[in-house]
């Protein structure tokens, strides 16, 4: 069959015409960077108030104790809250990730930016246990939909402002820009990477992370993973084994959270009031424990597991109140909690695999989340950016096996299967696709 000659190929020679084309991109990058500076200041100035915030009521909060009684109070404000006002952004990162998928949908609601801010800073100010990332993506997110349809961009150009947008938020929370751009790539549709949002996520990553870090000067935490050893065989088999842990503990939290949070719809009918009584829960856990170090991020908690043995079960207890916060209607994110899940899960695993403690709590630390989001390669890109390159092989093992082990079902609900982990799961993800379809 001829192929079909369209625009001033016809007039040119061949090799003039392959030559002349490669400059077509050029337009297409331009107006991409354009988009990209405005998404990547967007997300980096929220994303650097958020933080800064955060610190703010995290300090305040370990100064004055006694505010964690007032959980329950706390939890009655945010369910109001939403029930009155953020009922069309109540899903969060689902919603995100559905607009990603049905991009002729109505935009996300401005709302969803201050509800979801102001909304975690009470949660992580009255102690429940939450994270950052889904506070940063949804800010990012929303405010960066509000652009497409003022500039006019269609569907196609849409997802990509939303791909962007995820990854300059999820880049500029955690400063891990590589790590951000990958996971909005790979993040809504498991198996499969858009190629095509690359440049404009990639930009406006480092934009953002840039804007957070040197224009509003606020940094991260970083962990050192300490000594290394040379790659052998007989440490990569407990790499395996060690991802083969961590990807079940990615699988027990996930079905934990779908469960807990179906738990707490069918039994208690008046949304505001779920939040109270997981606030009561994790208030009540913290006075009998007589121990803060479950709540909030976690994040001297994780510093301190890079250096020494900790309690064994550590994890389980932070998973236990992660789930409980979250489930019941408390605002964050899973992904600094999965961190700390990870880190110390890791490091109970030193007490039995000759691997350093830093290590093992460095591959537990992105190897949980790369099996409970479904991420391993932005996961793999993270850990080489908190922990260097050294560490690479070790986490890149950690996080693959942990992918391959964590099932079919992660903490965002509204990811489709693009290519399954396993042959066998196709019809499984023929199944969902078809359901998706007619919903």
């Amino acid at each position: 069959m001829q192929k079909k000659v369209i625009g001033y190929q016809k007039y040119l020679p061949q090799p003039l015409y392959n030559w002349l084309i490669r400059f077509e991109m050029i337009p297409y990058l331009i107006k991409w960077l354009i988009l990209s500076i405005a998404i990547g200041c967007l997300a980096g100035s929220s994303s650097a108030i958020f933080l800064t915030t955060l610190d703010w009521v995290t300090a305040y909060r370990n100064a004055h104790n006694w505010v964690i009684v007032l959980l329950p109070l706390a939890g009655w404000v945010v369910g109001i809250l939403y029930w009155h006002f953020g009922k069309t952004v109540a899903s969060g990162n689902n919603l995100l990730i559905d607009t990603l998928h049905h991009p002729t949908q109505k935009p996300i609601p401005l709302l969803m930016a201050p509800m979801v801010y102001v909304a975690t800073l009470i949660t992580h100010l009255f102690g429940g246990s939450a994270g950052r990332e889904g506070t940063a993506l949804q800010m990012a997110g929303s405010l960066a939909d509000q652009l497409h349809k003022p500039l006019g961009l269609n569907s196609y150009d849409r997802k990509i402002v939303l791909i962007a947008a995820i990854a300059a938020g999820f880049g500029s929370v955690f400063g891990t820009p590589l790590a951000g751009t990958v996971f909005a790539l790979e993040v809504y549709c498991i198996g499969k990477i858009n190629y095509q949002a690359l440049f404009a996520a990639l930009a406006a990553a480092l934009i953002a992370d840039w804007v957070t870090q040197h224009l509003w000067q606020v940094g991260h935490t970083r962990y050192l993973i300490g000594q290394v050893p040379a790659p052998d065989l007989a440490l990569l088999g407990w790499c395996v084994l060690a991802g083969v842990v961590f990807g079940i503990c990615a699988a027990v939290f996930s079905q934990g959270m779908h469960r807990a949070t179906a738990f707490f719809q069918r039994y208690i009918n008046y949304v505001p009031l779920r939040p109270v009584v997981g606030g009561t829960l994790v208030a009540g856990a913290v006075w009998l424990l007589n121990d803060t170090q479950y709540i909030g991020l976690g994040i001297p908690t994780m510093v301190q597991a890079f250096q020494m043995p900790m309690p064994a079960v550590a994890f389980l207890l932070k998973m236990l109140f992660t789930i409980v916060t979250l489930a019941s209607g408390f605002k964050g994110g899973e992904v600094t909690p999965l961190f700390f899940i990870g880190a110390l899960l890791g490091n109970a695993l030193s007490y039995g695999m000759p691997l350093p403690v830093g290590l093992l709590t460095g591959m537990g630390f992105v190897a949980v989340f790369a099996g409970a989001a479904n991420t391993p390669i932005a996961c793999i890109f993270m850990g080489i950016e908190l922990f260097g390159a050294d560490s690479g092989v070790y986490i890149a093992v950690a996080c693959v096996v942990a992918y391959c082990c964590s099932g079919s079902v992660g903490i965002y609900s509204r990811q489709q299967i693009g290519e399954p982990k396993h042959p066998s799961w196709q019809v499984h993800a023929n199944a969902a696709e078809k359901d998706t379809s007619s919903s």
